[in-house]
């Protein structure tokens, strides 16, 4: 397969062109990959008006991903996102003088409030019946009927967070037989996901009914951070892929980089070519090695094929093991007081996961029985826009009870807000601040 974006950056470095443009390094090596970062120059292409060689790496991408269309984004999963919220309210019809409305799963990225709140976009909450972690929000094919049946009119799309932080995977073909039912789109933040399309068989949520997706490429594919791409999928209406450019350029800096280009366009390449073979052999060994960790009694939680996420016994906590794991060299993606989070693909080795369990040894503590967290189901008492505009403070998490939440904040990871804006803060909100660290809330004046 060709790779047009790479072999262009190639060429334009091997030439000793004199660089009388942007950026300011001019190839001069400080960090050592300045000689492949470039800007648009003659030849290059321009990320929202491609027609050139970026074109034709995006075509492969949609071939590879079988779509209608696929875009890259430089900015991640959070351009992505921005980009399906705008097309959603912008493509689909609602009643006159009727604000569109979105019915999403509230374990969402924070991206997902930020950008509802600027395209003033009134959101139905889908909540769990229980919670045992701020990063799961299960939802049942049941539950988003019932909910369904019950508004006026279509919403402009259904949402959610599938894999979720801790690996949860969302019965995708289910729910979108349901928004399909009644009239709307699926759309589904897939940024733990992008390779679970190369699986045999797919588990893409394009290839078991979504409409719309995002894949943030970095997370878990040999992309730079901030790599993603924007999918079209081929049952929507042929307008969402005519504005999908349009779209993403309304919430995208004019200087993507190249660097993050030259990689998702080398990536095809990799997807083509090794991806299937190396991911179904990096699977068999993290199945072996879970099964590993369950004998010496650690307890695995079900998750996405490239996760292992590790329920932390009572003797110990997520952050502890982390720390653990850290004195011997090794990092993982995310732990809280009762997880540890580890991603993985096929470029960490088997050696590495064999060290990773003899790391970890045999655990001898009591399981940790998991007690489900109050379901929150605040108030809200301003609109979001209303509020994302008002004038602001920051007060001690402790000092926020009764307030009304003026900018989500949260701990990143996961970025999952507690309170959205416009949020009335209960005591139940505060006790889950102050659990995963936030210490400082943004509240209305």
């Amino acid at each position: 397969m060709i790779t047009p974006i790479a072999d262009f950056v190639r060429r334009y470095q091997e030439a000793g062109t004199v660089r009388f443009h942007m950026p300011g390094h001019k190839g001069a090596s400080y960090l050592g990959c300045e000689s492949w970062d470039i800007t648009e120059v003659a030849g290059a292409d321009a990320l929202y008006e491609a027609d050139g060689i970026i074109a034709q790496s995006e075509a492969h991408a949609t071939a590879l991903f079988g779509t209608q269309r696929t875009c890259y984004s430089t900015e991640g999963s959070s351009q992505c996102i921005r980009a399906m919220l705008y097309l959603a309210v912008t493509q689909q019809q609602r009643p006159n003088g009727a604000k569109p409305v979105i019915v999403a799963a509230r374990n969402v990225h924070k991206t997902f409030v930020c950008a509802a709140a600027l395209l003033d976009i009134d959101i139905v909450w889908l909540w769990p019946e229980q919670q045992h972690s701020l990063c799961g929000c299960p939802v049942s094919a049941e539950q988003l009927e019932t909910v369904l049946a019950a508004l006026v009119h279509p919403p402009a799309a259904i949402y959610l967070t599938s894999p979720d932080y801790l690996g949860g995977m969302a019965d995708i073909a289910a729910l979108a037989a349901v928004a399909h039912r009644h009239g709307t789109i699926l759309m589904v933040d897939n940024a733990h996901g992008a390779y679970l399309r190369f699986l045999q068989p797919s588990l893409h949520p394009l290839d078991l009914g979504a409409d719309l997706c995002c894949d943030s490429a970095h997370k878990t594919l040999p992309v730079l951070t901030g790599g993603a791409y924007l999918h079209i999928g081929k049952g929507l209406p042929v307008g969402y892929a005519q504005h999908a450019k349009a779209a993403l350029a309304m919430f995208g800096s004019t200087s993507p980089s190249y660097l993050t280009l030259a990689s998702l366009d080398l990536c095809n390449r990799y997807l083509a070519q090794q991806a299937p073979q190396r991911l179904a052999a990096c699977v068999a060994d993290i199945d072996r090695a879970k099964a590993q960790l369950r004998e010496n009694h650690w307890q695995i939680e079900d998750s996405d094929p490239l996760r292992i996420a590790i329920c932390a016994p009572q003797s110990e906590s997520g952050r502890s093991l982390a720390d653990k794991l850290r004195a011997e060299g090794m990092e993982c993606e995310f732990a809280d007081d009762t997880h540890l989070v580890l991603m993985l693909t096929p470029d960490n080795s088997p050696a590495e996961l064999e060290r990773l369990v003899q790391v970890l040894g045999c655990n001898s503590a009591p399981a940790r029985a998991i007690m489900p967290q109050p379901v929150v189901q605040p108030k809200q008492a301003l609109p979001m826009r209303q509020a994302l505009f008002a004038a602001h403070e920051i007060v001690p998490a402790q000092a926020a009870l009764g307030r009304i939440c003026g900018m989500p904040t949260v701990s990143c990871p996961p970025a999952i807000p507690i309170a959205v804006f416009g949020e009335e803060i209960t005591a139940e909100m505060v006790a889950l601040f102050l659990r995963y660290g936030v210490t400082q809330i943004d509240v209305l004046k």
